[in-house]
């Protein structure tokens, strides 16, 4: 599975809104702009254009179901997307590390000047 960074899959899930529905659809099993417009605080409209943005990211499925659509979450996408994640958390980890031993090493460099116990 590669984990190279999707922009357009991480603009997708950066909106909350977005991820609220995709929590939806998870609990749910899935459901229709209908359904979902009615469980959160935007229009049938707003939520059929997010659900577009989702479906271009390939984060969801779209099934006719009568004069709706049924949108259900790509497993495997969403799994990608985490991947993803988990990846940029772990770069960041080990940079946050990396910057937090620079600082130590500042700190401890200021602390010895003011002390006159500098080992230079």
């Amino acid at each position: 599975m590669s984990t190279a960074i999707d922009d357009d899959l991480w603009s997708a899930v950066g909106d909350p809104t977005r991820r609220r529905m995709l929590d939806l659809l998870l609990s749910d099993g899935g459901g229709t702009a209908t359904t979902l417009s009615e469980r959160l605080p935007v229009t049938r409209q707003a939520v059929a254009k997010h659900l577009g943005v989702l479906d271009r990211v390939g984060l969801v499925h779209v099934t006719p179901a009568g004069r709706e659509r049924r949108y259900e979450v790509d497993e495997v996408q969403l799994a990608r997307a985490v991947a993803q994640l988990t990846a940029v958390g772990t770069t960041w980890d080990a940079r946050l590390q990396r910057i937090k031993r620079i600082a130590e090493r500042i700190q401890r460099g200021t602390a010895d000047r003011e002390t006159g116990t500098d080992q230079r």
